[in-house]
């Protein structure tokens, strides 16, 4: 039997999440938390094999923070990391602190308990890339170019941003610049308004 924690701030995702992974036969869930932060501490007493983590919790708590922790102390621990927003950095971002899985809410509940069993097995789940429908077209933008974009979401100015990803600021107004050729704003303003305004990105979390 494997053990799980799951962090979620709507107690009827927890009830649901519980139920699906106990009627499988293979999970214990040991606790059920609505905010994600000080999670290591549950992790220290708990000691969960699995931690289903959403991104957004109680507190204004993120979940992709609290699994960067998690990770880094407890590296035995599987995570899963899920969310209710079509979000389009989210599943990246989970994948870039280590996470083993990324879920959206809109999957049923046999979808979770099945990817568990599967992260518990050694595997990792991970959807397809989302593109973004934009006046234009689907903009295909690299990494590098959403992660200055998100950044940007959160009114970041150019040295900011050059000095949160380590380039320099002419590399991030050469992204911004091909952001913009690609997309057909004409402003970097109006780009990340349309993405926050659309709910690709959220820049609280």
């Amino acid at each position: 039997m494997y053990t799980a924690l799951i962090i979620d701030d709507h107690e009827s995702m927890c009830d649901s999440l519980k139920y699906a992974l106990t009627n499988t036969g293979e999970f214990v869930v040991t606790g059920t938390w609505q905010s994600a932060t000080h999670v290591e501490l549950y992790c220290e007493k708990l000691r969960p094999d699995l931690v289903l983590m959403d991104v957004c919790t109680g507190g204004d708590a993120s979940g992709l923070d609290a699994a960067k922790i998690i990770r880094e102390r407890f590296p035995d621990i599987k995570i899963i990391v899920m969310s209710g927003f079509d979000e389009i950095t989210y599943a990246p971002r989970a994948r870039e602190v280590g996470a083993h899985a990324f879920i959206f809410k809109s999957k049923s509940l046999d979808f979770f308990a099945e990817i568990a069993g599967r992260v518990m097995r050694g595997n990792t789940y991970y959807p397809e890339v989302k593109t973004i429908p934009m006046p234009m077209g689907e903009a295909p933008l690299t990494e590098r170019e959403m992660e200055i974009l998100r950044l940007l979401c959160k009114h970041m100015t150019n040295k900011e941003i050059a000095e949160e990803l380590y380039i320099s600021e002419n590399t991030v107004k050469y992204h911004k610049s091909n952001m913009l050729a690609k997309t057909g704003f004409s402003k970097a303003v109006d780009l990340a308004f349309y993405m926050i305004s659309h709910g690709w990105i959220n820049p609280r979390y």
